[in-house]
């Protein structure tokens, strides 16, 4: 998993990190030799021989040690000063810091992947379609509609969303009847303009992404990131007739993270609240939090590892 932390040493060919320096530290991981190969430390080995040696190999630890071995550009410095410290007094005064806690910054990750809609062009003014969706709808500025099996979670994520409740965010709940789905995707007269894809194995049996697709309007975009396993099958015709582009896209890119993080150090997005369902384990207790984050997994709840960062 990705983690914030501070350096203690780095090696001769940095030219920007220096000891102690807050960083977050990034485990998507690119070949540097050939960037076509990836991997995601810790969790995923990759689709290619030489990811798996780079997970089992040199990287093989992840962040799952007392001290983190991580490749230069997976390191992210962090505004210290102006992210932790304390908020002023009157809330403009300059220099003021933003209040944060080192545990509502890893919310930076989790944003990460949605950020990587900017690969197909997303843009403000534009309506997104994300499914399946009970986690993070990226809705920063754009009109959301959010496609999910659960409406106990749609309804959680609603009130917790800052824009659930002005029209913002919509969510419709997958039972698989198509024409039931796409009917209430157009019910809230919203064209949509990008869906993205998040499906995880278990959902390929699912109506959702022929749903999606068949929502889609002429001569716009999809975004493919999901975990199905196998082939599956889209309206071919439907997607010929209309000009649809359709992209493939694992994670992000690091130019997308260093955005992120100027987004969230200029305050346009915020991280506010992140880390008050949190509950945090030791990293001898890393089976602990892995289990009750498995037994749990609901919205907005995480477990947080944390080893020494004092």
């Amino acid at each position: 998993m990705s983690t914030i932390g501070r350096i203690v040493a780095v090696g001769g060919d940095a030219v920007s990190l220096r000891e102690g320096d807050l960083v977050l530290c990034d485990i998507y991981l690119r070949g540097r030799d050939d960037r076509d190969v990836g991997a995601l430390l810790g969790v995923h080995d990759g689709h290619t021989e030489g990811a798996k040696r780079m997970v089992h190999g040199e990287w093989r630890d992840s962040t799952y040690a007392e001290y983190v071995k991580l490749l230069l550009e997976n390191c992210f410095k962090l505004d210290e000063q102006k992210l932790l410290s304390p908020v002023s007094s009157d809330g403009i005064v300059p220099g003021g810091g933003m209040g944060y806690s080192v545990e509502e910054l890893l919310h930076i990750t989790s944003f990460a992947v949605p950020y990587g809609l900017r690969d197909v062009g997303l843009d403000v003014c534009e309506a997104v379609l994300i499914a399946p969706a009970t986690g993070i709808c990226p809705c920063n500025g754009r009109k959301c509609d959010c496609h999910g099996p659960e409406w106990r979670s749609f309804e959680a994520l609603k009130v917790s969303h800052p824009n659930g409740g002005n029209g913002h965010l919509e969510t419709v709940l997958i039972t698989n009847d198509i024409q039931q789905e796409t009917a209430a995707i157009a019910s809230f007269g919203m064209p949509v303009d990008v869906y993205f894809d998040i499906s995880p194995p278990m959902a390929a049996e699912s109506t959702h992404l022929r749903s999606g697709l068949l929502s889609v309007r002429h001569g716009d975009r999809v975004s493919l990131m999901g975990g199905i396993k196998g082939d599956v099958a889209i309206p071919l015709g439907y997607v010929m007739h209309g000009n649809m582009t359709i992209k493939g896209k694992w994670m992000y890119e690091r130019e997308d993270v260093l955005k992120l993080i100027k987004m969230v150090e200029s305050g346009r997005l915020r991280l506010d609240g992140g880390s008050s369902s949190v509950k945090r384990y030791g990293l001898e207790q890393w089976e602990e939090a892995f289990e009750v984050g498995l037994r749990r997994g609901k919205l907005g709840r995480g477990e947080l590892l944390r080893q020494f960062f004092e």
